[in-house]
């Protein structure tokens, strides 16, 4: 396996504080100031390092975060100062990046367009591939632990190469252009183009200050970038991620709003994404030409009626919701949404119908982004796990009522299957039986087997071969694994050590839109 160091600083995913000696100060806006500012700016926005702010900051407890300036960060610029600093000049320093912003940061067209960084011209790399193996079958695998991914041969499970990533990778990378490149989007806003073919990244650019995720177009000419902080959603030219708008997450109401999410829906031509703080779901088109109308109130759509007039690129199609979906799941034919919101309740909204159409009893929080569906005797289905209840739910999709509550040990945040296996596999993140796997046969709707891959060590998140045969689950542990499953017989064929490996992605599933994963 061939190790790659990134093509520039921009690229280093740390905490970078420079080497100064410390004056006796413990106020900490100025200890801040006179040593943060320089590597993650006097506004805490970041810079060469990351954001400091509480949103971008999810993942590092205080307690790490103490650890880190104290004691460094292995393999990057992040040095330890415990022996510059005070524990009581270092606790001040992590309460104050923990400290939300007073007044909302801007990051404008001119902020996104001059943290553009160009690797590679568009074109301008070879296309064939630098390693020999079945281009359909290739898994990247996000390793937390220490800001890396890993691209792995899905048929030999040999890795290909292992890539350093900016700090905090979030929301799942995407594949695009029939697997030749990845977009990967970190916490604090960073979108990196990767190209596979010559293991390189090729494009970056800072997108928002807390991005939530990213979509790419069906047609790989569009990247959707749905941010926490600014309100807004900003399209990226795929090509060298140059920005073509910000559309300012603003409802109807006027109330400006987090983005809870943005998913591609591909026999639309459109992106889906809800908001966090309004109860809104917005479908926008992506099409260079979009359709006369889209989005508008239109009486006649008559080409003489004088009343289609040509519509602006992007072009926003507003649903209003009975109430806020904080997580969402788009049937596989693209026509209908599922949405769940913290306060409760989960309803179905039709795309075409532009309303409400039905309600499901879902109590709890169900992990719908995670939410599976396929085919039951002569019924579709529906299964999610919930992250505050202990079930797997089955609903029927024709009645849109429960069938089934499968109990599980504990509550799970993934569930994940394959059309040509008959199991459904879903973990339990949460509390003491972390280390569990519930294999569930989709028929009868039994687990018939729970796996425990490394006791003590929480089991997460399962991808497929491209032929279903074999199972992949992350030790989400910095002494993790992958454990490759024999997806029929349960049992264990491989390990392979990774740091802390979270998502794994195949390209042929995921471009593919196989029903057992998300999209």
């Amino acid at each position: 396996m061939t190790r790659y160091k990134l093509p520039g600083l921009l690229l280093l995913p740390i905490l970078c504080l420079p080497m100064q000696l410390f004056a006796s100060n413990d106020d900490a806006p100025s200890l801040y100031k006179q040593h943060c500012a320089a590597c993650h700016l006097e506004n805490r926005l970041g810079a060469q390092g990351p954001a400091l702010l509480p949103q971008n900051l999810k993942r590092l407890k205080k307690k790490q975060a103490f650890q880190v300036i104290s004691q460094g960060r292995p393999a990057t610029q992040m040095q330890g100062f415990g022996d510059k600093l005070s524990p009581a000049q270092i606790q001040l320093l992590v309460d104050y990046i923990y400290t939300p912003l007073e007044h909302m940061p801007v990051w404008n067209m001119d902020a996104i367009r001059a943290s553009q960084v160009i690797h590679h011209p568009d074109g301008s790399l070879p296309d064939k591939p630098k390693f020999q193996a079945d281009l359909d079958n290739l898994f990247v695998v996000v390793e937390l632990g220490d800001h890396h991914f890993t691209l792995l041969d899905g048929d030999s499970f040999e890795p290909i190469g292992r890539f350093p990533t900016r700090f905090a990778v979030h929301g799942g990378p995407k594949w695009a252009k029939g697997g030749r490149y990845v977009y990967f989007l970190s916490r604090d806003g960073w979108v990196s183009k990767f190209d596979v073919y010559n293991l390189t990244w090729v494009a970056e650019i800072r997108a928002g200050i807390n991005a939530r995720n990213l979509a790419v177009s069906h047609d790989g000419k569009v990247v959707m970038v749905a941010n926490y902080l600014p309100h807004t959603l900003v399209a990226l030219d795929a090509k060298d991620l140059t920005p073509l708008k910000i559309l300012p997450a603003v409802a109807a109401d006027g109330t400006s709003s987090r983005v809870s999410a943005v998913y591609t829906a591909d026999p639309r031509h459109s992106f889906i994404a809800t908001l966090k703080d309004a109860p809104e779901l917005w479908e926008i088109n992506y099409d260079e030409t979009p359709p006369a109308g889209f989005g508008q109130w239109v009486h006649d759509y008559r080409p003489d009626s004088g009343e289609l007039e040509p519509a602006k690129r992007f072009p926003v199609q507003r649903i209003t919701l009975e109430r806020i979906l904080d997580d969402f799941f788009l049937t596989q034919d693209y026509e209908k949404v599922i949405g769940s919101s913290r306060a409760g309740g989960t309803d179905v909204y039709d795309l075409d119908l532009k309303r409400k159409i039905a309600a499901i009893d879902l109590p709890g929080m169900p992990h719908l982004s995670s939410a599976i569906s396929w085919q039951r005797g002569n019924t579709r289905v529906l299964a999610t796990p919930n992250i505050r209840k202990p079930e797997i739910t089955v609903v029927d999709m024709k009645t849109w009522k429960v069938i089934k509550r499968i109990p599980t040990q504990g509550p799970g945040f993934f569930l994940r299957s394959h059309e040509k296996t008959p199991y459904a596999w879903t973990d339990v993140f949460f509390g003491p039986n972390r280390d569990l796997m519930h294999v569930i046969d989709k028929q009868s709707l039994e687990i018939v087997k729970t796996l425990k891959p490394a006791p003590g060590k929480t089991s997460a998140h399962v991808e497929f071969t491209r032929d279903g045969k074999y199972a992949l689950v992350s030790i989400l542990d910095m002494d993790g694994a992958l454990v490759i499953y024999d997806a029929t017989t349960l049992k264990e064929i491989k390990r392979i050590p990774m740091k802390k490996p979270s998502g794994k992605y195949n390209v042929h599933n995921k471009l593919g839109r196989s029903e057992g994963t998300s999209h």
